[in-house]
C-alpha cells in the first residue's frame, strides 16, 4: 500500500471514532478523501470533505490544533521513521462536479449539445 493511501486510512478511522478534546472535532463527520504525499515523505496534504456539506473549510482551523495529536495517532500506526507534517485542504471535486452537472442539464446547454449532435450525424 502506497503511503499516501496508507495515511488516508490511518486519518479515516481517528475520524471515524471521534476522540476530539475539540468538540468541533468530535461532532463533525469528516470524511477524507486523498491524501498527497511529498516527494521526500515530509508533508502529507489531507483533502477532507463533509458529504451533504459546504462547510469543510471551517473545520481547517481546528484541524490545525488537532495536527500534533493526528501525527501522535499515525505514529502509533504506521511504521515510518519520520511522521509527515500534516495539512488540510477542502476537497471541492465533488462540488465542481455537481456544478458541471447542473450546466449540463440547463435547458440551453441542452438546447446547444442537440444541435451539436444532429449537426454531427448530418456530415457522417
Amino acid at each position: 500500500m502506497r503511503v499516501g493511501e496508507e495515511v488516508r486510512h490511518v486519518l479515516a478511522a481517528v475520524f471515524a471514532r471521534h476522540e476530539f478534546r475539540d468538540p468541533i472535532l468530535a461532532e463533525a463527520e469528516i470524511t477524507v478523501t486523498e491524501v498527497r504525499i511529498g516527494p521526500d515523505l515530509k508533508r502529507a496534504t489531507a483533502f477532507i470533505a463533509r458529504l451533504g456539506r459546504s462547510d469543510v473549510a471551517d473545520l481547517i482551523p481546528a484541524l490545525k490544533r488537532a495536527t500534533p495529536y493526528l501525527r501522535g495517532q499515525m505514529a502509533k500506526a504506521m511504521k515510518l521513521r519520520m511522521v509527515p507534517d500534516l495539512s488540510f485542504q477542502p476537497d471541492t471535486a465533488l462540488d465542481y462536479a455537481m456544478k458541471i452537472n447542473r450546466l449540463m442539464h440547463q435547458p440551453t446547454v441542452a438546447r446547444d449539445l442537440g444541435k451539436a449532435d444532429s449537426g454531427e450525424a448530418d456530415e457522417t
